[in-house]
């Protein structure tokens, strides 16, 4: 029998393939009922890769599934409800449970850091796998790999001098957006381009700065290094601009809250965006829509995060012998009125 695909769901509805991605992945500006209508349709055709389906329309009963382990999630900072890990564990969690695995949170703070300290509240001996999320603190990676217990790194320590983890890794894709958000602005002549944001800071920052000299590099753009600021407070990035004796064009920033610290920080200096500086963040946090101007972005897909996440995890669960797996989820470059030209 034939495997059915988005294509052939599009083709029976007459829409479009992207439409019918967004309805099964539950994506935003969608209306609800071209959504139902999408799912129905995707339910009879016997479409199987859903990572979202409401229970009636697939029209199932639930059982209750029997509990095989317990996920320990090690934090180590606490995450803003507009962090993209926020909505991706919401999803993973749901799913994790649907697959009989619990998710436990333990706060790794900065005296376990120092002290190479696992967090009083969690107990490995219980743990089945362990998810890392803003854990980039190298050495202690390496603690936690160590422990003999399946991990999971979402993001992880930069690898700019080529050291990895022995342990699975997700990111979403740093590189494609940024390098045609950089080749837009080149074609629309805009080559003084910089870079706000500490590369060193994590591996998804690493990446998104490399995208961006690497596109400069192929270009035969030369990268004003004036322009490159290694920042990442509101205090440092504050101080960084006002020293600069100009502006560039454009900046790009490694996540959506370093644009938008430097884009108040301009503000104060009498400059304004899209006016005297173009801006581009990382991440399309709800914030970076309402903000004015509204943000040019990357939107990161959290759900197929979190489903990859589900999937890494559970299968390293039932292989734990398999090669390590660094996977990359697909980001989609969002233009706003912040690099606006009239």
């Amino acid at each position: 029998m034939k495997k059915v695909t988005i294509q052939d769901i599009a083709d029976e509805l007459g829409i479009s393939r992207n439409t019918v991605s967004k309805a099964i992945n539950n994506a935003d500006g969608l209306a609800e009922a071209t959504r139902e209508k999408i799912l129905q349709k995707a339910a009879e055709m016997g479409y199987k890769q859903f990572s979202y389906i409401k229970a009636q329309v697939v029209n199932t009963v639930e059982k209750e599934t029997p509990h095989r382990g317990e996920i320990a999630l090690l934090c180590g900072n606490i995450l803003a409800p507009a962090h993209f890990a926020s909505l991706m564990l919401d999803k993973l969690k749901t799913e994790l449970s649907q697959m009989g695995y619990s998710l436990s949170t333990h706060r790794v703070e900065r005296g376990d850091f120092e002290s190479m300290s696992l967090p009083v509240t969690f107990v490995p001996e219980q743990a089945t796998a362990i998810l890392c999320i803003e854990m980039f603190d190298r050495a202690y990676d390496e603690m936690i790999c160590a422990l003999g217990l399946p991990v999971l790194f979402v993001d992880g320590p930069n690898k700019r001098n080529g050291a990895d983890l022995p342990a699975d890794q997700l990111y979403m894709d740093n590189t494609t957006a940024i390098t045609r958000f950089v080749n837009d602005m080149l074609l629309l002549g805009k080559h003084r381009i910089g870079f706000i944001g500490d590369y060193e800071h994590c591996q998804s920052f690493f990446e998104r700065y490399a995208a961006f000299r690497c596109a400069m590099l192929m270009a035969g753009v030369p990268v004003d290094e004036r322009f490159c600021i290694k920042a990442l407070e509101s205090a440092q990035v504050t101080e960084a601009l006002t020293a600069l004796p100009e502006m560039p064009e454009v900046f790009i920033c490694a996540n959506d809250f370093i644009a938008d610290d430097a884009i108040y920080a301009l503000r104060k200096l009498g400059k304004s965006v899209p006016g005297d500086v173009l801006f581009c963040g990382f991440d399309d946090a709800p914030n970076s829509r309402i903000m004015t101007p509204a943000l040019t972005t990357v939107h990161i897909h959290t759900q197929i995060m979190a489903l990859t996440a589900m999937n890494l995890l559970i299968s390293r669960i039932e292989q734990p012998n398999m090669n390590y797996r660094i996977v990359h989820t697909e980001t989609e470059l969002i233009y706003r009125d912040s690099t606006r030209m009239d």
